[in-house]
């Protein structure tokens, strides 16, 4: 927790598209204006409103909601460390096999008709 940025909580910015801001949401064009308090004191109760029901539910929710994300990420992070991996490493072996006999296939079937091929078309070859 030493490292834990208090001021900056989004540094790598995932989240700024929720930035919403009242000017985002409410907005009155040139000749449809409300009076000025209205639309002052309508700011502010947007923002007042807006934030206190975001910490009331991260208050009532947040840690719950951290709790399963952090269980999920440790599911997540065991079933490739215990099994994703050693499966490809696995994949990856048998694989390696079978890519030996296919080479060594395709070198005994199509090299000598390869070759074959080459020899006789190298005689219409222009010098």
């Amino acid at each position: 927790m030493a490292d834990l940025d208090m001021v900056n909580r989004d540094p790598n910015n995932i989240n700024d598209f929720i930035g919403v801001q009242f000017e985002d949401v409410l907005a009155e064009p040139e000749g449809a204006h409300s009076i000025d308090c209205v639309w002052k004191a309508s700011f502010f109760c947007f923002n007042i409103w807006k934030n206190f029901f975001y910490k009331l539910a991260t208050l009532c929710c947040g840690m719950c909601i951290a709790a399963e994300w952090g269980c999920e990420f440790a599911r997540i992070a065991f079933t490739h460390i215990w099994f994703v991996t050693p499966f490809f490493k696995v994949l990856e072996i048998n694989c390696g096999c079978l890519q030996k006999f296919w080479a060594l296939c395709v070198h005994c079937c199509c090299d000598p008709c390869c070759e074959a091929f080459g020899l006789i078309f190298g005689a219409f070859r222009k010098d």
